[in-house]
């Protein structure tokens, strides 16, 4: 008996505005992505990659095509079982937590939202998983580097126990350091809790230490999905993903 895909998307169209405005920013994009599995989302800037995950995730409600989430289908609205399965982690760590709502305050918030209780045991157990010590637990935000603030962020997805991870530049704007630690982190994660993560980024370098398949998008398209191992090979079918991968080692092959 086969398995259904933990994610999988065919024929996705996503569209903003109506009418001469309407903005076609996703076409006809098909992927699956297997249970466990680690799958990235790459291209240039407004290529699309960011906006499958808001479609996914029910932040975008123009779109039509077939979503589906282990075999359940998507609509138009998202329940709470589908929060208890998919989480997002957003690029931006200085955005995405209230300065003023210290790391036990955002935490809490989240588990009650999921119906979670015995938070003073559930808490602990957050950081402890995401590399942060207790001391952690009452600071504010403005107290946390960028990396430390990623971590409360990934430690807010994974409160509800979800299966799917998706991730939009997750190490943006940090140290490549930082960028490291924080991706090793993930990579444990998903073999500890069996997690399968759905990635977009513009840097080919985290996405091939993350990922197995990546698909290369432009233009609101895939034109095409490969694996990492073919992308370290530098051995791509499509002219686009040539360009991008000779952009990514800063030289143009001749």
């Amino acid at each position: 008996m086969s398995v259904a895909p933990a994610i999988a998307a065919d024929d996705l169209h996503v569209w903003f505005g109506v009418g001469d405005e309407r903005v076609d920013a996703v076409r006809g994009v098909r992927f699956e992505v297997a249970d466990g599995g680690s799958f990235g989302l790459v291209g240039e800037s407004g290529s699309g990659k960011s906006t499958i995950l808001r479609a996914i995730t029910g932040l975008v409600r123009t779109w039509s095509g077939a979503l589906s989430i282990a075999g359940r289908p998507l609509g138009d609205t998202r329940d709470k079982h589908f929060y208890s399965t998919v989480q997002m982690v957003f690029q931006d760590p200085y955005a995405s937590l209230h300065p003023r709502h210290t790391v036990d305050q955002v935490l809490s918030e989240t588990l009650r939202l999921h119906g979670i209780k015995d938070s003073d045991r559930k808490l602990p157990e957050l950081l402890e998983a995401v590399g942060l010590g207790p001391s952690f637990r009452f600071r504010y935000p403005p107290q946390l580097s960028g990396g430390q603030r990623q971590r409360v962020a990934i430690a807010r997805a994974l409160a509800p126990s979800p299966t799917v991870l998706q991730l939009d530049e997750p190490t943006t704007a940090l140290d490549v350091s930082v960028q490291a630690e924080l991706l090793n982190l993930h990579a444990d994660l998903r073999d500890e809790q069996n997690l399968t993560y759905l990635m977009v980024s513009h840097d080919l370098a985290v996405v091939g230490h993350m990922c197995e398949n990546v698909a290369v998008m432009q233009n609101g398209e895939i034109v095409e999905i490969m694996t990492v191992a073919d992308m370290r090979a530098m051995t791509p079918s499509h002219a686009y993903t040539k360009r991008l991968l000779d952009a990514s080692l800063g030289y143009t092959a001749e």
